[in-house]
């Protein structure tokens, strides 16, 4: 296929979204184009209604193979934006993309790569431990822009729970000591039935849609601004790379729910009341089930130490970094070393004194 690429009006070169901008940006000659209006607005979708649907599993789906329009290349990629093997031109898949589940929204990248290198270089400078290699996670050659997949999911839910409500109370206790009767206060729980009915209404639950990324270090690169996020236009992928989601929806929601049943028991608890709780049976139905595909920015960045390749991220929007380090043993041998050196100081300083 011909992918989208979007050439510079000054110099013919391809240009790219640029971080923080309202513009494409050409690397070469630095002309730039700004971003027209388009008057679209982010979508959600009834989920009832698309799982009627007939389609493929993302699974069963060929790779993409792009076309370069400026040397004629052709790359095979699973991605829907990429950059040509051979020129490095972005490429942008122009959708729809097939049996896969377009994207609704792009929350793009503000982040740019100098800032990027900035927070790598203070999330460096904070780790304890860490070897000195650890700085070249910075270098530019090791990082690249990605937008990840995500769904999110909006759903009306009705509980109805069963359980019990428990309630302190205090009562005196005799007990002997010593040849002697004592009587103490004991604190006692008095257990009764309870059954209720809650309601939540949740909103843009956010799920990976990838499996590529550590769900750890993507958990803590949260929260993400989601109302910011723009309607979905290509524009904003050029000279990023898009992961395709490997997440199906269906999966997501059950991931999604999961999500909600821990809140939803929390409501219940709370509506017991008293003292203390026990749930002994919770029955969720949801409507108004709702999703839609989200792009969400991080910059991904890659580094080699003692022949393990480490990953470290980026929150293409705050700034905020998350990701692997190695340990320096002999910066470890070093501290433990002169911490001895400290404790066998303090003792001998005692024992003179003595």
């Amino acid at each position: 296929m011909s992918p989208t690429q979007y050439p510079c009006g000054s110099c013919g070169a391809n240009v790219e979204y640029a971080p923080g901008t309202t513009v494409l940006a050409c690397p070469y000659c630095g002309a730039s184009t700004p971003l027209q209006p388009t008057g679209l607005r982010v979508r959600e979708h009834a989920y009832a209604e698309f799982a009627q649907l007939p389609r493929k599993p993302v699974s069963a789906l060929a790779p993409q193979a792009f076309t370069c329009r400026g040397c004629g290349a052709v790359t095979e990629t699973d991605k829907i934006s990429d950059r040509c093997q051979f020129c490095g031109a972005p490429l942008v898949s122009g959708g729809p993309h097939g049996d896969m589940v377009t994207p609704e929204a792009v929350l793009p990248f503000a982040v740019d790569r100098g800032q990027m290198r900035s927070a790598l270089r203070g999330w460096a400078s904070s780790r304890w431990f860490a070897p000195n290699g650890l700085k070249k996670v910075t270098e530019a050659e090791s990082s690249r822009g990605t937008y990840l997949p995500h769904w999110t999911y909006d759903a009306g839910t009705v509980s109805d729970y069963s359980g019990e409500r428990g309630d302190h109370y205090w009562d005196t206790e005799n007990y002997t000591e010593n040849g002697q009767t004592k009587s103490r206060k004991v604190r006692k729980t008095r257990w009764r039935a309870a059954r209720g009915t809650v309601s939540r209404d949740f909103d843009d639950l956010l799920v990976a849609g990838t499996t590529r990324v550590t769900p750890k270090h993507l958990d803590a690169l949260e929260p993400w601004p989601l109302r910011n996020a723009e309607a979905y236009r290509p524009e904003y992928l050029a000279g990023h790379e898009t992961l395709r989601y490997d997440v199906e929806p269906e999966s997501g929601l059950e991931t999604a729910k999961a999500h909600m049943a821990s809140v939803i028991r929390d409501d219940c608890e709370r509506d017991i009341g008293g003292d203390e709780q026990r749930l002994h049976q919770v029955d969720t139905a949801y409507h108004d089930v709702m999703f839609k595909l989200m792009l969400l920015p991080v910059w991904v960045a890659c580094y080699l130490h003692a022949g393990k390749t480490y990953t470290v991220l980026v929150n293409g929007r705050s700034g905020e970094v998350a990701g692997e380090r190695p340990y320096s043993v002999p910066k470890i041998i070093a501290a433990v070393l002169a911490a001895l050196l400290v404790i066998a100081a303090i003792v001998t300083l005692i024992a003179t004194r003595q």
